[in-house]
């Protein structure tokens, strides 16, 4: 049965959390008689639908000039958009599903003017919370709340996405309000219950609204025992605290993990994965740092064979390696801080206060006093019926036949 034409727009495909997430998408529709399209601004991976890449390395060089100088991002590439809007006309798109539009690749204004003109059903996934504020896409560590008004004066101009001195925040913020609001045939999905709750404070706040939340393959990461991994890098014996970022930046928690370091006796050790080799090179004995894995299999194993998981992250808009984790019958242990606490029950692990690392450690100590076996099933039990990707992406199908009748 031909259920029509999907066009995704992600910044990546089937590479990164979001790409990856685009990806199952697009298998789930071609498997119930959508055809799939992914369009994409940067860094690819082979795709089971036809892919459209916007613009050219040098296209996303400019735009990336335009942000660094001018604080414009998002508001560059407009010949690039105009020719993507060109073939958006070609394929005829039943419903369009964007999600991350920042990243050095679209113009937001020529886009939504464009579906405006063209009445088409439009999903938005947030995965973070760029749509709603003139600079950041999270305000959590620095505890500003100005985009709940009008952004202005940013304190965070050197963050992604960064710019090295002028200051637009006031009018990115209010150029987003006047090209995202307006729009009315538009469905904002958000990954987690906490982001929806932002989303009713900002600009975005009578736009209909709703929960579909992330999902992981629960057969790749699963509960097994990597014995080898740990005689890779002689831990045999040793007490893992594991750690995941894909940018070990300051809202991540790394200065947290030193200081738990300090806490450690000899027979625990930290396993920090996607560090650099300039961070790697200046750890303590005790931590473990590897460089950024590309191999979901590799991540697995880790988390598989680790004791305990902590995130340290301030800013999670959901918390996707906190549910990998669990899904492979690992404990966790969050703070309290934007969705961690939703990925938490007592029976899985502990919820602490901000960067509270004394505390953390101690949480860390009740789960080697009592096991990781202790929690394990409960781990995997909480991942499976809350986290399984099949289960959840399909909630976008029955939203795209609910939109498109």
């Amino acid at each position: 049965m031909d259920m029509g034409t999907l066009l995704q727009i992600n910044v990546e495909v089937n590479f990164g959390s979001t790409g990856r997430i685009a990806e199952d998408i697009g298998k789930l529709a071609m498997e119930s008689g959508w055809k799939s399209y992914i369009a994409y601004g940067r860094k690819k991976r082979n795709s089971a639908s036809t892919l459209i890449p916007i613009g050219n390395k040098w296209d996303h060089l400019f735009h990336l000039l335009q942000t660094r100088l001018f604080d414009k991002h998002g508001l560059a590439s407009k010949r690039v958009t105009r020719r993507f809007i060109d073939q958006i006309e070609q394929i005829a798109p039943t419903l369009i599903h964007l999600h991350n539009i920042h990243g050095y690749y679209i113009n937001f204004e020529l886009l939504f003017d464009y579906l405006k003109q063209k009445g088409i059903p439009v999903v938005w996934t947030f995965h973070d919370c760029w749509p709603m504020t003139g600079h950041c896409t999270h305000f959590e560590h620095v505890a500003c709340e100005k985009w709940q008004t009008t952004c202005e004066k940013c304190p965070q101009l050197q963050v992604y996405p960064s710019s090295w001195g002028v200051d637009r925040s006031k009018k990115n913020h209010l150029q987003k309000k006047s090209a995202f609001s307006e729009l009315q045939n538009l469905t904002i999905v958000t990954v987690s219950n906490w982001l929806r709750k932002t989303v009713q404070k900002s600009f975005l706040s009578e736009v209909r609204c709703e929960v579909i939340l992330n999902g992981i393959d629960t057969t790749t990461f699963t509960p097994t025992s990597f014995k080898a991994l740990r005689e890779k890098f002689q831990i045999e014996n040793k007490f893992v605290i594991l750690g995941v970022a894909s940018v070990w930046s300051s809202n991540k928690g790394l200065a947290d993990f030193l200081a738990l370091a300090q806490y450690l006796q000899k027979d625990e050790t930290i396993v920090l994965i996607g560090l650099t080799k300039k961070q790697i090179a200046t750890l303590p004995k005790n931590i473990l740092g590897i460089e950024r894995t590309d191999s979901i299999e590799e991540l697995a194993a880790w988390y598989a064979t680790s004791d305990a998981y902590v995130n340290t992250s301030l800013e999670e808009s959901f918390g996707l390696t906190t549910a990998e984790a669990l899904a492979c019958g690992t404990p966790v242990v969050v703070y309290n801080a934007t969705a961690c606490p939703e990925m938490v029950s007592p029976e899985v692990g502990f919820v602490n206060p901000k960067n509270d690392v004394h505390t953390l450690y101690k949480s860390v100590q009740q789960i080697k006093q009592k096991g990781k076996a202790f929690y394990s099933t409960a781990c995997r039990e909480r991942a499976v019926s809350l986290y399984a990707k099949d289960e959840n992406f399909v909630k976008y199908l029955d939203l795209y036949t609910k939109l498109i009748k």
